[in-house]
């Protein structure tokens, strides 16, 4: 899967700029299957000579979204896939940049068309997007606009894609000889399971995801580690099991990998979540948040699989519910909080706020994690369009999940119960749970 990308930026220079729009175009190699594109306020002002080239003014970026809150979005949608641009250090560099403004470390494999092109397709007088496209026939509209660059750097990307079809292959150096190519077009692009098996038939690396076919081809796209390329010349077969539900892949992929230990789940064994949110009370009478790693004792708020998807959170709630950045854990330095010298932050860093004040609203910002874990069922999709998928928490237990037909009564808990395989509860899935509650993916709750 391919993940073809254009910003626009305020200028030239990663470190010092910002990102004002950001197109990406999923493509499985075929066609597009997935989209997204958005403004972005850049927190400063676009000069005008850049306002002038793009037609992307103060005023349009105003109301639009900042990058902590369609970062997650970004992740998501390229989860899997090789970063693609159209002269791509420059993009890279730029969307790389942003996450580690928020200290996130944004990593994806990355080709660049310009490289390409010259490669595949030489003997041009230029290869920037503009010129290129306009002798090839490519017709861009909306030039110097995110998403009408990213269009016609698809265009181009499946022009270069019919020159050389091997750019869409799996490499096969290093591939076990055992292992049936052909098994990559056999896996579906939805939510589950997979499994690789050794040449002794043992399980030797589980994985979940969204995208069964395009989390497997990016495995064996990958030789960029000692365990990627470890992994590729290992397997020689590979299954999988559909759950539909992302919930369920995650709950499933936690059983299976303490059920079978593979040599490649290492880090996995233990937890899934392996950060949590957490609060005390200083003697000053602030109430503060800190991300830490899980405890055996006390409480998190709620559970992130990695101290960097924690960052992002407690940056988006800073922001919504206007808290302290140095009280969440967000700046180090002496004395007041940046926030408070733009007067985003009313003071709680250098004792102005009233604690009681600002407590109130480090009350309300952590209530959006906290769901009654109680008996219920968690609704979400099914495996194709006929059916539901369920999990059962009955007296504050996992209990199991399932899958029901969309004709049956998902209110009635013996009909629920009924569809039900049970399964261990433990630490981890009931993390995995809260974590999926949290993030306000499921489509229904159903409690009794």
């Amino acid at each position: 899967m391919y993940a073809i990308i254009d910003i626009e930026t305020t200028g030239g220079n990663a470190s010092r700029e910002r990102i004002t729009e950001i197109a990406i175009f999923i493509h499985d190699g075929i066609k597009v299957v997935n989209e997204y594109s958005t403004l972005v306020n850049p927190e400063c002002k676009v000069p005008p000579f850049v306002a002038r080239l793009t037609g992307i003014s103060d005023d349009m970026l105003k109301n639009a979204p900042k990058f902590f809150e369609i970062a997650r979005n970004i992740v998501e949608i390229t989860e899997g896939c090789i970063f693609v641009a159209h002269n791509a250090a420059f993009d890279y560099s730029f969307v790389r940049q942003e996450f580690l403004n928020l200290g996130y470390k944004y990593k994806r494999p990355v080709l660049c068309t310009v490289k390409m092109s010259r490669k595949l397709l030489p003997g041009h007088k230029s290869y920037s997007l503009g010129n290129l496209c306009n002798s090839l026939g490519i017709q861009i509209t909306s030039r110097h606009r995110a998403a009408g660059d990213a269009l016609a750097t698809v265009k181009l990307f499946e022009r270069l894609l019919f020159v050389d079809p091997t750019l869409n292959q799996i490499p096969t150096d290093g591939l076990h000889p055992l292992l049936d190519r052909s098994v990559f077009s056999t896996l579906p692009s939805t939510a589950g399971v997979y499994y690789f098996y050794n040449e002794n038939g043992k399980i030797i690396y589980i994985g979940k995801s969204k995208n069964i076919h395009a989390r497997v081809l990016s495995h064996f796209q990958n030789s960029s580690t000692p365990k990627a390329i470890e992994m590729r010349t290992n397997t020689t077969s590979i299954s999988y099991e559909e759950t539909g539900s992302e919930l369920i892949a995650l709950l499933l992929e936690s059983d299976e990998i303490k059920k079978h230990k593979p040599l490649h789940n290492r880090l996995q064994r233990r937890t899934l979540y392996k950060y949590g949110l957490y609060s005390l009370y200083l003697q000053s009478g602030y109430q503060v948040m800190q991300i830490d790693k899980i405890k055996q004792t006390g409480t998190p708020h709620t559970v992130f699989a990695s101290f960097d998807d924690a960052l992002v959170v407690v940056h988006e709630l800073v922001e919504k519910y206007n808290l302290c950045q140095k009280l969440c854990g967000l700046y180090q330095n002496h004395g007041a909080c940046f926030q408070h010298s733009i007067g985003q932050c009313s003071g709680a860093c250098i004792g102005l706020e009233p604690a009681d004040s600002y407590n109130s609203r480090v009350d309300k910002a952590l209530s959006e994690f906290h769901h009654k874990w109680s008996d219920m069922a968690i609704i979400d999709q099914g495996r194709n369009e006929d059916e539901f998928s369920v999990v059962l928490v009955e007296n504050k237990v996992f209990a199991g999940f399932g899958w029901m037909m969309k004709d049956d009564s998902i209110t009635d808990p013996s009909q629920i119960k009924n569809c039900i395989k049970p399964f261990n509860d433990n630490r981890d899935v009931q993390q995995i749970i809260k974590g999926f509650l949290n993030s306000g993916k499921a489509l229904k709750i159903i409690r009794f």
